[in-house]
């Protein structure tokens, strides 16, 4: 495991957001450095206080200081399963109570609004997936989806055309059915 932080500049300082929103952009500018084109990435989020008192030595090593300023620490999780469909990995986890809300980087391929007017009627997954992959308007993204137990969620995301941080968009109701598959982990 690894933690995401690193940048001198790093979004957790920015006073305007959240914790969830600037674990969320913690995670996609971490993201960023790595390029594109690879699997999912998995993140724990851990309260930054509670793991100060907690273990100060390993708070120390994530660099996290002596704030008392509330904030989220992205734990990077192991590599998923290769060739096991993301709804179904979700499906196998379970997060300890220490673990305050979780986050998942995926990437994929998005078609403007309207598109689905243009959309094969009847077609079948895989139809449906090369239609998408060939679409002349399709957009390739980075979602950044980050929930906390008691509800709360943020979607970070960044498009592959407009790769630069002040480009990435953020709200909580961006893309809800994979928020919504996070959520389930706590259940």
């Amino acid at each position: 495991m690894s933690d995401a932080t690193n940048s001198p500049d790093d979004v957790s300082k920015l006073p305007a957001a959240t914790p969830l929103t600037r674990a969320a952009l913690e995670i996609d500018e971490y993201a960023a450095t790595l390029g594109w084109d690879l699997p999912a990435r998995l993140f724990a989020l851990v309260d930054s206080a509670a793991l100060r008192k907690a273990d100060p030595r390993i708070a120390e090593q994530l660099g996290l200081g002596d704030s008392e300023e509330p904030g989220l620490t992205p734990v990077e999780q192991d590599e998923l399963p290769a060739g096991m469909e993301l709804d179904k990995f979700l499906g196998t986890i379970a997060w300890p109570d220490a673990v305050a809300g979780c986050a998942l980087v995926v990437e994929r391929l998005m078609l403007p609004p309207g598109s689905e007017q243009s959309r094969p009627r009847n077609a079948s997954d895989a139809q449906l997936a090369e239609w998408v992959a060939n679409h002349p308007k399709r957009e390739e993204v980075r979602i950044t989806a980050a929930v906390l137990r008691n509800g709360k969620k943020e979607i970070a995301l960044r498009l592959r055309s407009k790769d630069v941080a002040r480009e990435v968009l953020t709200g909580p109701d961006l893309v809800p059915g994979l928020t919504d598959a996070l959520l389930a982990t706590f259940s």
